[in-house]
């Protein structure tokens, strides 16, 4: 009995990718499907990074094939091919920068640098190239949350090397001035930092360059949205109103300069007590997901208020890092890889592909 490959393609359909949600024949992951008698080849490529999500896809693919008539053998190769998508009209991608994913929030003390540099090592974490930039000029935290120091190097005297924090390219302007030297610029001094730091930094090879947004919605936001190629923004808040205010006033000006919003972060959702276990929603609850239904955008997940978050974070280690196994670290790896999902079911970008056409009078 030789062997279909539409009965394989069947049995394929039937496999849902868990992070999506979608078969892997209807989503295209299957890229090739290779029949020898009673064995049979699969080839997965995932278009978001998922490294801890490979074996639970194999044996998936591995259990579907397997089980038809005639199948002795099946050989799956899982791999993941991360792409440039689209970003505002007019403005082109970053050299060396596939994706920028910018994190915002509309006002301070919601823990969005925490949350923006645990998202960068979980993205890393997850098999992808990981940048970070820290645009909040005046209070630049991502040297002491990174737990690196020095200045950056520059063999031209021109553009700058970037630091490497537990395998993350980084850069800061907190890696330029002293650690206690404030920064009292007006806004266009501060907008023209932001983009030397982005573009006269090396990036190598990045599938994803993750934007650490001052609190707010000023200069540093509209210089964002209408001269750096973003992919989309995350929003992070807590659920307390006065937080929800002011990030969906941040939320309404990203849609107003064309920016999608990749979904939402509700940060310090709850907290347990260390000591007797009892769970307390010191912030209100709910509000996150309510905002996203309100505006029509994806809720990302919930992080708890834990004390381990912040010791972390603050002695360079963030939870990514620190406890990789713990419960904070599994959330935000699941969050990443829903960033880089919906990042990955944007439009390519295909502007770089075309030709520059340069009209001259002869």
């Amino acid at each position: 009995m030789s062997l279909e490959k539409s009965a394989v393609d069947a049995a394929l359909a039937r496999v849902v990718d868990p992070n999506t949600g979608i078969d892997l024949l209807s989503s295209k992951s299957v890229r090739g499907v290779t029949i020898d008698g009673s064995q049979v080849m699969v080839a997965v490529v995932l278009g978001y990074p998922a490294h801890s999500q490979f074996e639970l896809i194999r044996a998936s693919v591995e259990a579907a094939v397997g089980a038809l008539p005639g199948v002795k053998k099946v050989e799956v190769a899982v791999s993941q091919q991360i792409v440039a998508h689209a970003v505002q009209q007019g403005v082109k991608l970053l050299p060396n920068v596939k994706n920028i994913i910018a994190v915002a929030s509309g006002k301070g003390g919601v823990g969005k640098s925490t949350t923006a540099v645990n998202l960068a090592l979980a993205l890393a974490a997850e098999g992808a190239k990981v940048g970070i930039l820290d645009a909040d000029i005046y209070g630049p935290s991502l040297p002491t949350m990174l737990g690196i120091s020095g200045n950056p190097e520059s063999a031209d005297g021109k553009t700058m090397q970037p630091l490497i924090g537990h395998g993350v390219q980084a850069n800061s302007i907190g890696f330029l001035v002293e650690a206690d030297s404030p920064m009292v610029w007006r806004g266009p001094m501060v907008t023209s930092a932001l983009e030397q730091l982005l573009r006269q930094t090396n990036w190598t090879d990045l599938d994803y360059l993750v934007v650490d947004m001052p609190p707010g919605t000023g200069d540093i936001q509209l210089t964002l949205s209408q001269r750096v190629p973003v992919t989309g923004v995350v929003i992070v808040t807590t659920p307390q109103d006065i937080a929800l205010l002011d990030a969906k006033k941040g939320l309404k000006m990203f849609e107003k300069v064309g920016i999608p919003i990749l979904g939402i972060v509700e940060n310090m959702s709850i907290h347990i007590c260390s000591n007797c276990g009892h769970a307390e929603h010191i912030f209100g609850a709910g509000g996150g997901a309510a905002m996203c239904e309100q505006y029509g955008v994806d809720f990302l997940g919930s992080l708890p208020l834990d004390i381990a978050i912040r010791e972390q974070a603050d002695a360079g280690r963030p939870s990514v890092v620190a406890d990789p196994a713990g419960k904070p670290a599994e959330l935000y790896r699941a969050i990443a890889r829903k960033v880089a999902i919906k990042v990955a079911q944007k439009s390519r970008d295909m502007a770089s592909k075309f030709p520059a056409i340069v009209v001259q009078n002869t």
